[in-house]
């Protein structure tokens, strides 16, 4: 049986979608744990982290969501266990998890360092779980290369098993073997993938912004699968935004307010995807009945068409048990540029 923590350099490196992705390409059969959580659930009167319950959905666990991580906050985790009780209630969380399972994977914290003050860093649960450690890394080209020269200089030491590392998100993957590969090469890591960069995996499906911006759903449940690629903030005359060529895009959120009847229904007829109404102003009957027709979900926030764009334009974007698309994607990714059985 295979145990493997999967941890990264830098936030929104891409674990979570390695991790599904290699899970639906090996088709073994799959534990997950995720010690330190740190993107928090509250769901049923519990505390579950996003990851853990994504994962838990997506490849039917039994196991509870709330039992795959040992917490969320420093302070808690440093009041209740010091590093010997850490490592003892990690090992207890392997020997519930590992019966019936072919791999666990690990998941650790957004960076590298998170979780060091309470023993909860990648390489304390490479420590304390007796498992080797794969590193994701990303971004621009310079920072990659500083990112493995760190791994090469600082945890390629002997101290902790290094399964490898995994270049994600890259731009030019040709470009990048010819200019950068070698450098990385005769640092003598092992390189366990090299994935290209998918803008499809950038997009937000509605039910994801519905969600996230705890909007009210007034029309449209049932089309809450959709993907937005383009966002179009309606805060102009209609003239002008029928003028807009970005207006006529496909598969566009148009963010507006509630009592802009002439801006929603222009919206309808140039085929929006999502609308979301801001102000908190309800829409008159006609416009929800015009939305109902066009199978249009139209979704009601609090907050102003300003600060709503905001926000939608500061979201991670998080994979969702419904991304059907980009599950299959990340599968097809990481069959194709992951040397999945040196992982698993």
């Amino acid at each position: 049986m295979r145990r493997l923590i999967i941890a990264s350099m830098n936030p929104s490196a891409g674990k979570t979608s390695i991790i599904v992705g290699l899970g639906r390409a090996t088709k073994k059969k799959l534990g997950f744990l995720k010690p330190f959580g740190d993107r928090m659930l509250y769901r049923k009167k519990r505390l579950w982290d996003y990851d853990a319950a994504l994962v838990a959905n997506i490849f039917e666990l039994s196991d509870n969501p709330e039992d795959m991580s040992l917490g969320f906050d420093h302070s808690k985790l440093r009041f209740m266990y010091d590093e010997a009780a850490t490592g003892e209630k990690l090992r207890e969380m392997l020997a519930h998890t590992e019966p019936g399972k072919e791999v666990i994977l690990i998941e650790a914290g957004s960076e590298i360092q998170q979780g060091v003050s309470v023993h909860l860093d990648p390489i304390s649960l490479a420590h304390h779980m007796e498992a080797p450690l794969a590193i994701v890394v990303g971004g621009d080209e310079g920072t990659i290369l500083d990112q493995v020269e760190f791994i090469h200089r600082r945890l390629n030491r002997g101290e902790t098993e290094l399964a490898g590392i995994i270049i994600n998100k890259v731009q030019d993957v040709d470009d990048f073997r010819n200019t950068y590969l070698p450098a990385i090469e005769e640092m003598g890591l092992p390189l366990l993938g090299l994935i290209p960069y998918r803008k499809e995996l950038t997009s937000l499906s509605l039910g994801f912004l519905a969600d996230a911006l705890f909007a009210k759903v007034i029309t449209g449940e049932t089309e809450l699968q959709q993907v937005v690629r383009n966002i179009f903030v309606g805060a102009m005359s209609t003239d002008a935004a029928l003028r807009n060529p970005f207006f006529g895009k496909e598969e566009k959120l148009v963010i507006t307010p509630g009592d802009r009847s002439d801006m929603i229904l222009a919206a309808l007829e140039a085929n929006a995807t999502g609308i979301v109404l801001t102000n908190n102003i309800f829409p008159p009957s006609n416009i929800i009945s015009a939305a109902n027709e066009h199978g249009v979900p139209l979704m009601l926030v609090t907050t102003d068409t300003h600060e709503t764009s905001k926000q939608i334009d500061s979201l991670e974007r998080l994979l969702t048990q419904n991304d059907a698309q980009k599950i299959e994607l990340l599968e097809n990714l990481i069959r194709e540029h992951v040397k999945t059985d040196a992982l698993t």
